[in-house]
């Protein structure tokens, strides 16, 4: 190897500079099939002084760098071009778990650390790392960071950004930022660590981080709730919370279509009810506390959301088994999703106490555009993120449906934009979005934008063409 090839071949060894296109592949695919790039190599790093000078000589170069972990982008932000220029800077030999701290309840890991394996790390120690996802089989800590991502029990123990104490950069111009501490309290100064934490590998690549652990969970009580529709599942949410406090771990809101969806799709999928109700509610209390005292308390608030007639039905899991059951209606919609058929997805937020106005809204918005589109429903209600989704009517083309989805997906959009929303609650804008960018962010937010990352990244090599629109960075 000779020129960059040969210089970042000195730097991580041969045998971790991929150049074929066999051994690229999946790291220039996206793993949804949507995205496919080409680049002239993928190097993988084994520390972060290796990030560093990947990252230097690349500047030295002008040669742009695509970060990337476990490549499980909902958006497209781990994906290089087509243009082939890139190199893809995979994360994922740098695993090692550094250090855990029960005491401090801290755990110290390399950004390509797998989240089923922190998990684990966690557990061994009897304490619990609550980020919870369909993806931690593979999904890496670097990449939950660059997107800041959520999963479901962000009701109770909040987003990577919550979760994070402290990081190591790599930056474009190949220094380290050593920001790995584990302080709790640090008033010296700018967050530094929160402009990287959701950044999309565009300012630096992240290294390393310093991750809060939380007393393991003893007790788990699980309920599915049918409710009549999004406004009585807030109301519920507010009797849950209010009788329950902090146990409250998560709230997952499902439309009956989801289930009709679910229960055609996943041959093990079935619900505790003699028919599919307007909507359910998935409902998770976990505490130090015992099991008996857990379902106590959940089997008291459902008692008065009957009685205020918020519930229809409701069951609670008895034993783990139904608890995974309940959990397998919830987690079989993106299968079943997939089975179905192409869907326009949106990962929406808005404010919790105007969800249910918005999903009238949007509904009621989109009808106009198609009435017969399918609408599919669901999300984590608690914390304001909805997964609003939509498939083709019964006698529409796929070929049709492709050409009617950018405007649905407008009209779903500006909906969260007039109830002051976020068209991507945890899924990242990656290429998805970035388009979008300018209709749905203040001319302020994206200058702002900008200059940061001229100011980290002015030669722009960092994961372009990935969040920030090129109108904002000119």
């Amino acid at each position: 190897m000779t020129g960059l090839l040969g210089r970042l071949a000195a730097i991580v060894g041969e045998r971790n500079v991929l150049t074929d296109d066999a051994s690229m592949t999946p790291y220039v695919n996206d793993w949804l099939g949507k995205y496919h790039g080409s680049a002239q190599a993928v190097v993988r790093p084994g520390s972060a002084a290796e990030v560093a000078a990947i990252l230097a000589a690349c500047r030295e170069t002008g040669t742009p760098i695509v970060p990337q972990g476990g490549n499980t982008s909902m958006s497209g932000g781990a994906t290089p071009d087509a243009s082939g220029g890139a190199v893809v800077l995979s994360l994922t030999r740098m695993n090692r778990i550094r250090e855990i701290d029960p005491i401090g309840n801290t755990i110290t890991v390399d950004a390509g650390v797998v989240l089923a394996h922190v998990h684990t790390a966690a557990k061994e120690v009897g304490r619990h790392f609550p980020l919870s996802l369909g993806a931690e089989g593979s999904c890496t800590i670097g990449g939950n960071l660059a997107t800041n991502a959520g999963g479901v029990a962000v009701l109770r123990y909040g987003t990577m950004r919550e979760l994070t104490l402290g990081l190591e950069v790599a930056l474009p111009d190949g220094r380290i930022w050593d920001g790995l501490t584990a302080l709790r309290k640090d008033n010296t100064g700018y967050a530094l660590r929160d402009l990287f934490i959701g950044s999309e590998g565009t300012l630096g690549v992240i290294t390393g981080a310093v991750l809060k652990l939380f007393p393991e969970p003893k007790a788990k009580a699980t309920a599915l709730v049918a409710v009549p529709d999004a406004e009585a599942a807030l109301s519920l949410l507010a009797l849950v919370r209010g009788k329950c406090g902090d146990r409250l771990t998560a709230f997952e809101f499902m439309t009956g279509a989801c289930i009709d969806l679910v229960l055609r799709h996943i041959a093990d999928a079935r619900i505790p009810f003699g028919a599919v109700p307007p909507a359910l509610v998935l409902v998770e209390l976990s505490d130090t506390d015992d099991d008996a005292a857990l379902n106590a308390r959940l089997e008291d608030a459902l008692v008065a959301a009957s009685e205020a007639e918020l519930a229809l039905d409701a069951t609670i899991a008895q034993d783990i088994a139904q608890a995974k059951a309940s959990w397998r209606l919830r987690e079989g919609i993106s299968e079943a999703l997939v089975r179905e058929g192409k869907a326009a997805k949106h990962d929406i937020s808005v404010p919790v106490s105007r969800m249910a106005e918005f999903i009238a809204a949007a509904d009621r918005a989109v009808a106009a555009v198609s009435p017969g589109v399918r609408h599919v429903v669901f999300g984590h209600l608690g914390d304001g993120n909805l997964h609003y989704n939509l498939l083709r009517a019964i006698d529409m083309s796929e070929a049709d449906f492709a050409v009617l989805a950018p405007r649905l997906t407008r009209v779903v959009h500006d909906e969260a934009k007039a109830y002051r929303g976020s068209i991507s609650a945890e899924h990242g804008i990656g290429q998805l979005r970035v388009g979008d960018m300018p209709r749905y962010k203040a001319p302020i937010e994206l200058e702002l934008m900008a200059a940061l990352k001229g100011l980290f990244d002015p030669a722009e090599l960092l994961n372009p063409g990935k969040l920030l629109p090129l109108s904002a960075k000119q």
